[in-house]
C-alpha cells in the first residue's frame, strides 16, 4: 500500500471514481438516451424508460448528496467536541455548518483562535481553508 500525499488546500477536494467517472456519468447517459429514444420512438414505452432513467438519475445524485449531509453532520460534531476540548473554559464561538467543516483542516494549535476569528468576521469555509497555516488532512472525505 502506497504512501498518502500529503494533503493541501490546493489538492484536498476528493473524487469518487466509481461515482464520478462511471455510475453519475451512465445515469446521465441512460437519460439523454432515453430522451432521444423517446423522440425517435414515441410511444408508451418509450416513455416508460425515459422514466426509468429520471428516476435512476436521481436517486444516483439523492443517494450522493443524503450521504454527504450525514458525512457533514458528523464533521459537525466531531469539530465542535474537538473546539470544546480545545478551548478549555473559554466561550465557544458560533459558527455555521460550513465553518466547522472548514475548521477541520485546522491544527488543534491553531484552531480555536482561528474558530474565533472566524466567527468575529463572518469568513467563508474557503477563507477558513486558506487561513489554515498547518494543515490537518482529511483522507476519509469522499
Amino acid at each position: 500500500m502506497g504512501e498518502k500525499v500529503p494533503q493541501t488546500l490546493k489538492n484536498h477536494v476528493r473524487f469518487d471514481p466509481m461515482y464520478h467517472f462511471v455510475t453519475m456519468p451512465l445515469a446521465i447517459a441512460f437519460w439523454i438516451w432515453t430522451i432521444v429514444h423517446l423522440f425517435r420512438h414515441p410511444g408508451r414505452e418509450a416513455l416508460a424508460w425515459l422514466v426509468v432513467a429520471t428516476l435512476i438519475f436521481l436517486l444516483v445524485g439523492l443517494v450522493r448528496s443524503y450521504s454527504l449531509k450525514v458525512q457533514d453532520r458528523v464533521i459537525r460534531l466531531e469539530e465542535t467536541l474537538r473546539l470544546a476540548q480545545l478551548s478549555g473554559s473559554s466561550a465557544i464561538p458560533t459558527l455555521t455548518e460550513g465553518q466547522l467543516i472548514a475548521l477541520r483542516f485546522a491544527s488543534d494549535a491553531e484552531m480555536p483562535a482561528l474558530a474565533q476569528k472566524a466567527s468575529a468576521g463572518n469568513l467563508k469555509p474557503k477563507e477558513i481553508k486558506q487561513a489554515v497555516q498547518t494543515w490537518r488532512p482529511d483522507y476519509f472525505r469522499v
